[in-house]
């Protein structure tokens, strides 16, 4: 079977779109693994004064392409800048470069179209729909043509719930919207828009499905294949884990976060996720957890497959440490009733009792409660809290965690205040902390500003990044199943190779990892800040802690003074908790010194 290098040797290929992001990252990549590629024709309009050389130039000078420089120093004489307009007719091209495009090309990679969301109409059908329907009629004069690659999107038929690896119909004919678009004027195409979208939640997700309607409608005899990508983020593992060269999608809320000009939003549902946990109930029945229902379902499966080989299933029970061999009490993990062991931070007590009630009670009075107090104990003394964690998530690493974690330990230079990652669904919730963590230190900040004679900024800021929220709203808050029935047949078809070098397997990805390199490269990449500076953040960073340590106190006293100290039994509640906490710390103290 011929691999995906061997295919790729002595081919043209035509990238449009080649200065996006997807379009570096694939000529990047394409150079890279298939080094038998004969050329790279790219579509490039003249941009800012600079001639599309001048911007490929520029392009291939950046960091991205630094791995493909050191293996193939020679690369950049494979790219050929194409000068093209794909909004003008006939792409702009001149007679001689349309001759020699239709007369060397042997693959075509379409990834060009405009990914602002809320694009006005005809705009987007200008950029996704016509330049697609130019490139078609391109790509069937081309001599040599052996497969046309349009790039879509995930969320092109995002009005269904369940995507198939189909081209659906779409609400109107391109071909007639087209027509009508033209007499239009743009006052009448953005009263009409909303009506034509339907459930879509923009123009952008709109014109990506008339665009697939159109190659399905006009490819003809081409072979044609349409990728859907979904949300674009960094780089997984090449050229290097984390790189990033933009603002678009997460990178620029992840920016957002870092600097706590954001500090929560709605939580991420995916489709997949959230149906199995609502069925996941249901299949389990009486039994407790998915370990003992994929138990059970592996032994059917063995009794199922096993066919004449002769087979032994093993039973056993909760493991513990080793009885006698290799020698007494051996246990290496946290596993079981090991970590139970493990986990106690205050004096050993083991309380056994079935009712589910009294269980509870006694795990917030003797665990949580303890927990957080020790915790705000912890932060007194300018330590990083920690047994609340423990006590009362799950011991893995959440998306929150990862994310908080990683902005903790790297921040930026600048930061506005102490970075923090809540994940809502509830749109109230979300609401009431926004005008608090949000909008009202905006407002502060700006009166700041102007009574220092300064030009108020933060609320500008603050509206534009509430925006750009309000564009993935939909997108974070529904949930889509996607059918991958090619995606796995192709992956099943390529050797282990190609499985190496293309590797498109995402269930590998370790997220945990991923998030933090993501947040690396916004910090390297987009912001260009170099790791020698990470001190100096870390200690403005503890400033702006002990910043809005200060403020949380004083705001406590302020409302303490105007509502509380009026009531004799509110001052004698207050006076009991101070005075519990005094003696807990107490226990603390007396407990450390302790010698067993």
């Amino acid at each position: 079977m011929v691999t995906i290098p061997e295919y790729y040797e002595g081919k043209n290929v035509l990238i449009t779109g080649a200065t996006g992001f997807m379009g570096k990252v694939l000529l990047e990549k394409l150079l890279r693994s298939c080094p038998g590629v004969k050329a790279a024709y790219v579509l490039v309009r003249p941009k800012a004064g600079q001639a599309p050389e001048a911007r490929i130039a520029d392009m291939i000078n950046c960091k991205l392409f630094d791995r493909l420089r050191e293996e193939q120093p020679d690369f950049a004489e494979k790219i050929v800048a194409v000068n093209s307009d794909l909004t003008q007719p006939d792409l702009d091209l001149s007679t001689e470069d349309q001759e020699t495009l239709t007369g060397c090309i042997n693959i075509v990679f379409h990834c060009a179209a405009t990914i602002r969301f809320n694009e006005p109409l005809k705009d987007a059908m200008q950029l996704n729909v016509l330049a697609t329907q130019k490139m078609v009629n391109l790509a069937h004069r081309m001599k040599h043509l052996e497969v046309f690659i349009h790039v879509s999107t995930a969320y092109a038929h995002c009005d269904r719930e369940l995507i198939e690896e189909v081209v659906y119909p779409p609400p109107v004919d391109y071909r007639k919207l087209i027509d009508t678009l033209e007499w239009m004027d743009d006052k009448l195409v953005s009263l009409m828009t909303p009506k034509l979208l339907g459930e879509r939640p923009n123009t952008y997700t709109y014109t990506k499905a008339l665009a697939e309607q159109l190659i399905q409608q006009e490819c003809g005899n081409l072979n044609v294949a349409i990728i859907r990508p979904s949300i674009v983020g960094a780089s997984w593992k090449e050229p290097f884990p984390g790189w990033i060269d933009n603002f678009n999608g997460p990178s620029g809320i992840f920016i957002a976060l870092r600097n706590n000009f954001l500090d929560l939003c709605d939580a991420y549902r995916w489709m997949d996720d959230k149906l199995v946990s609502l069925m996941t109930p249901k299949l389990l029945g009486e039994r407790p957890n998915t370990y003992t229902y994929t138990k059970a379902l592996a032994e059917q499966l063995i009794q199922q497959e096993c066919g004449n080989l002769n087979v032994a299933i093993i039973r056993p029970s909760i493991v513990g440490a080793s009885w006698k061999e290799p020698f007494p009490g051996w246990i290496d993990n946290f596993n079981g009733p090991s970590g139970i062991f493990i986990a106690a931070f205050r004096r050993p007590n083991v309380n056994l009792t079935t009712n589910h009630l009294i269980n509870q009670y006694w795990i917030a009075v003797s665990h949580k409660a303890p927990a957080f107090l020790y915790d705000l104990f912890l932060r007194m003394s300018g330590r990083e809290p920690r047994n609340a964690l423990v006590c009362c998530m799950p011991v893995f690493l959440s998306t929150e965690y990862c994310i908080n974690m990683t902005f903790k330990t790297n921040p930026l230079e600048q930061a506005f205040r102490r970075p923090n990652v809540n994940l809502r669904s509830n749109p109230f919730t979300n609401q009431y902390w926004t005008t608090v963590s949000h909008t009202l230190p905006a407002l502060l900040y700006d009166g700041f500003l102007m009574l220092t004679g300064q030009k108020p900024r933060m609320m500008k800021t603050i509206a534009r990044l509430h925006k750009a929220m309000m564009v993935l709203e939909y997108f974070t808050s529904h949930s889509w199943v996607w059918n991958m029935d090619n995606v796995t047949m192709l992956m099943n078809q390529m050797g282990s190779e190609d499985k190496k070098a293309f590797n498109i397997d995402v269930r590998q990805l370790h997220w945990a990892e991923y998030m933090e390199n993501y947040c690396m490269g916004t910090k390297k990449y987009v912001l260009n800040e170099e790791l020698s500076g990470l001190p100096a953040a870390r200690k403005h960073l503890t400033k702006l802690r002990n910043i809005r340590y200060t403020f949380n106190t004083i705001l406590v006293v302020f409302i303490w003074r105007i509502f509380i100290a009026r009531s004799q039994m509110a001052r004698n509640i207050w006076y009991f908790v101070v005075s519990l906490c005094f003696k807990f710390l107490s226990y603390f103290r007396a407990s450390s010194t302790m010698r067993y």
